[in-house]
């Protein structure tokens, strides 16, 4: 295993997020990109020098989507990922055109969140959600690359059950283990039964449980929550995974810097106690 960083797609700003990354000691790195006017040629071609020069691999492509999102448990079935039928065509096609900017750099891994994917099987909106991300694994498929579904917004048993009616093979976890504690939706550790084989990506993120029933939980530095790292390592390890565990800090200015650095620390020194 190794620890890699968040590397923001941006244009004006993109040299010095590579720089800074590499200045703190990062050699592996997920590129999340939330605007499509940026998957373009020109960009595909600035992105491979900056990886040379700075000596980063771009572990995976984390594709975002068009329209509104909210990240709290009122409006966010209505908003986010593909389950809204409102939005679903679009960000399907945001999905399958990320995927091809993830194909000129060679990324082999595109992750995005899905949504809050209905647990009933029986709930109308269900089969549409199937079909939707049928379509978008096929065509990854089609093109050698893997779709990882981020998780949180839903139970690790309804994304074992998709990808076993899917059947592309081609379906994977990026799995966030904060995320599954501040939806609520599972211990991480636990959840590793039903999901270890099909973790390809980890962010490195800790947080707390909601204390209401409106929003997500708190999310604060790792080692300083409800994610028992020392295990969840371990665990992942027992599952083969050997990849980057990507931190993923959502706070911003210096604390968002001293806490990545500490993280860092904190992960390496698990990994070496291995």
């Amino acid at each position: 295993m190794n620890v890699g960083i968040i590397i923001r797609h941006c244009d004006a700003e993109l040299r010095h997020v590579f720089e800074t990354a590499a200045k703190n000691g990062f050699h592996h790195g997920q590129l999340v990109s939330w605007d499509p006017s940026l998957w373009t040629d020109e960009m595909a071609q600035r992105i491979p020098p900056l990886c040379r020069e700075f000596d980063i691999e771009l572990t995976a492509f984390w594709c975002g989507w068009a329209g509104p999102k909210f990240w709290n448990f009122t409006e966010g079935p209505e908003t986010l990922g593909i389950v809204p039928q409102a939005y679903r065509a679009e960000r399907v096609q945001n999905l399958i055109d990320g995927a091809a900017f993830a194909r000129k750099l060679c990324i082999k891994d595109v992750v995005t969140h899905m949504g809050f994917i209905p647990e009933n099987m029986t709930d109308p909106n269900y089969p549409g959600v199937r079909a939707a991300v049928m379509a978008v694994a096929r065509e990854l498929k089609r093109n050698g690359q893997n779709l990882l579904f981020e998780t949180g917004q839903e139970t690790p048993v309804v994304l074992l059950r998709l990808f076993e009616e899917i059947g592309t093979g081609n379906l994977f976890v990026n799995l966030d283990p904060a995320n599954l504690v501040m939806y609520g939706k599972a211990n991480p550790v636990d959840a590793l039964d039903l999901l270890g084989d099909y973790v390809r990506g980890v962010h490195a993120k800790d947080g707390f449980y909601p204390t209401n029933g409106r929003e997500l939980g708190h999310e604060v530095k790792v080692g300083t929550g409800k994610v028992n790292f020392p295990v969840f390592l371990k665990e992942l390890k027992a599952h083969g995974f050997d990849g980057s565990l990507t931190i993923e800090r959502e706070i911003e200015g210096e604390q968002q810097t001293k806490d990545i650095l500490e993280t860092q620390k904190y992960l390496n020194d698990l990994i070496a106690a291995l």
